[in-house]
């Protein structure tokens, strides 16, 4: 092991070379705090001035499991533990965190811009639903043209499976898939494989089994907000009650190389002090990048683009924000239903138009399904500043059975759908085996002690009341139960649907491909777009090395004429010709018919069409 000459972290225990463990907690509702070795002797803290307690310990290390005695009786899991090897209940484990040797120095870290996402649930990812075996699986995400997998939380928490926004351990890495060498050894291969990977993390609330923060300070929550999921994080109080969430947003950056974060539902973290928290948390990622380049992402249900603003506007300096309003029109559009919070949308091209050139449709106006206004003023900001998708865990999990979007729709419209998602200028993302067109479902699920499966049964059931259709009488006797484990097993992907699915795995590969080696959809120097038919719509990406055209048609077959959309006409001195099309044989298409722009244009319904600008020859009739 290495010294350590300073602490990485103001809480927890960091171990020295010479087998010394400095010791500090924060307890100020405690008087009297012990570190506990399990089996072994206890070593009592030193109270600091500000309410900690502190210490050196001899002849411990990496491995060695802890508790924290408080005020001589109860023993506790410590609030910053690296590893809780039997769960949140349980010990604490020693970590060293110098002891994995990393081999991407040179990794430069994300860029904020030309990112393809890929959100994973490790548990389901595989059927071993571990860190290892998902590793193993890198390659081929890489080849798919993934270039960032969106990890969902691992924070640890209570019981044997379960989405991870229940994590009450906030710097363990759940024990359910693996140890901690086995994360860090996940995100150097991706490294080396040239993919990143950013973390879902959870600082609006903490789960109800497991969390014992309270128990060495009330003042970690406060009743001041109300909270959707439990008592609200208190970041308006002591210094050391927000520095313990600001500290982790760093650690996973600093100490398992990731390369930024996914912020959970920004809505419910509630702040007034000088500085939000939420800027607080960007800072602190960006500076444990040291150099690397780092991306954050956030979920803001309400739609606040002052998240993705720089700090000189008002702003909070993160990355991007997740787009639920490009979700809920495709969602629409691919299913025909407007049930619950899809009452607001139309899935129009016109509703896609606007998402490629502006990201949210809603930036303050009128909003039927909530009774209020909806969104903020985005028009300015870059399109990689919207994530785009089609499924998130969220939503595939928001309905009765969990049924992926391709089961509900035409194959050729969701092809066309796809195609519109995996080339807009918007940064796509991917749910985990939506790739390959997955069978199986992604329900939610979650593990608790007796007690609570009850109440979490009966919330589930009173969430999906919103749908009308579940009022039906056969639905509600056939849904899941959240907290049986063959809910979870279900969700378990089975990998060898990329060969099985082949034209679904063709049709994601070929589109990332596309993105990826054509310079006008990968970095078009404009974009604009326009409907050209009740249910068809082109987007024109402007490029110095040539436009290309995207053609979308949601209808019937359609001939544009007349065809009074300067959009159409192609560059000075050169002509369209087809790219790519959803309607190839490969993808479980018909064909696509020949295709001449220069004429009158005929495009085949529920069918995308990409078209690039090559030059004229003298044999192109002018």
């Amino acid at each position: 092991m290495r010294a350590v000459t300073e602490r990485r972290l103001s809480s927890g225990i960091e171990v020295h070379m010479d087998g010394d463990a400095s010791v500090r907690v924060w307890a100020p509702a405690r008087t009297q705090v012990e570190v506990a070795i399990d089996g072994g002797a206890s070593h009592r803290l030193d109270p600091d001035h500000d309410g900690g307690f502190s210490g050196t310990i001899r002849g411990v290390g990496a491995g060695t499991r802890y508790w924290f005695r408080l005020d001589g009786k109860d023993l506790r899991p410590d609030p910053a533990s690296r590893f809780q090897p039997e769960g949140p209940h349980g010990p604490s484990e020693i970590v060293d965190p110098h002891a994995f040797r990393w081999t991407d120095a040179g990794w430069p870290g994300v860029a904020a811009s030309g990112q393809v996402l890929y959100e994973m649930h490790v548990g389901t990812f595989t059927p071993e639903g571990t860190w290892a075996a998902a590793m193993a699986e890198l390659p081929a995400l890489a080849d798919l043209g993934i270039t960032v997998v969106e990890m969902m939380p691992i924070a640890d928490f209570a019981g044997q499976f379960g989405w991870g926004y229940d994590g009450v351990n906030l710097f363990a890495p759940t024990r359910l898939y693996g140890r901690p060498e086995h994360l860090r050894a996940f995100v150097d291969r991706a490294h080396a494989l040239g993919l990143g990977v950013i973390l879902d993390v959870v600082y609006n609330h903490l789960g109800p089994d497991g969390n014992y923060l309270s128990e060495f300070s009330p003042d970690y929550f406060t009743d001041r907000y109300t909270n959707d999921w439990g008592r609200a994080v208190n970041f308006e109080g002591p210094p050391q009650a927000r520095a313990f969430f600001v500290e982790n947003a760093g650690y996973w950056i600093d100490e398992y190389h990731f390369d930024g974060l996914r912020l959970d539902a920004t809505q419910d973290i509630k702040d007034a002090s000088r500085q939000h928290v939420l800027a607080s948390i960007g800072e602190r990622v960006r500076a444990a990048g040291r150099g690397r380049r780092t991306y954050i992402v956030a979920e803001n249900e309400p739609q606040d683009t002052r998240l993705v603003r720089a700090a000189a506007a008002g702003g909070y300096g993160l990355d991007a924000l997740w787009n639920d309003d490009y979700h809920h029109s495709a969602a629409v559009a691919l299913t025909g239903r407007r049930e619950a919070y899809y009452t607001d949308y139309k899935g129009s091209v016109q509703e896609f138009l606007s998402c490629a050139k502006y990201g949210y449709l809603y930036q303050g106006q009128w909003y039927k399904w909530q009774k209020k206004r909806r969104g903020s003023p985005g028009l300015d900001l870059s399109s990689h500043a919207f994530v785009a998708y089609i499924e998130n865990h969220d939503q595939v999990a928001n309905s009765a059975f969990g049924r992926r979007l391709h089961q509900l729709s035409s194959p050729p419209r969701y092809r066309a759908i796809t195609a519109l998602t995996l080339l807009g200028p918007a940064t796509p993302m991917l749910f985990q085996g939506q790739e390959f067109a997955s069978t199986a479902p992604f329900l939610y699920f979650a593990d608790h002690r007796a007690e609570l499966r009850g109440p979490i049964r009966t919330g589930r059931e009173e969430f999906l009341t919103q749908f009308a259709s579940l009022s039906d009488p056969d639905v509600s006797p056939a849904l899941p139960s959240p907290v049986a484990r063959l809910t979870f097993e279900r969700c378990k992907l089975d990998l060898s649907q990329r060969t099985t699915h082949a034209e679904a795995y063709a049709l994601h590969r070929d589109l990332l491909k596309v993105r990826r080696e054509t310079p006008a959809v990968s970095q078009p120097a404009k974009v604009d777009g326009a409907v050209i038919a009740p249910e068809a719509l082109v987007i024109r990406f402007f490029s110095e090395r040539g436009d290309c055209l995207l053609v979308v048609n949601l209808g019937c077959d359609l001939d544009l004429s007349p065809a009074p959309e300067p959009l159409l006409a192609p560059p000075a001195g050169r002509r369209w010709t087809p790219l790519w099309s959803s309607e190839t044989v490969r993808y479980g298409g018909q064909g696509t018919p020949p295709l001449h722009a220069d004429a009158e244009w005929h495009m085949p319904g529920e069918a995308a069409v990409l078209f690039r600008s090559i030059p004229r020859s003298a044999d192109d009739d002018e």
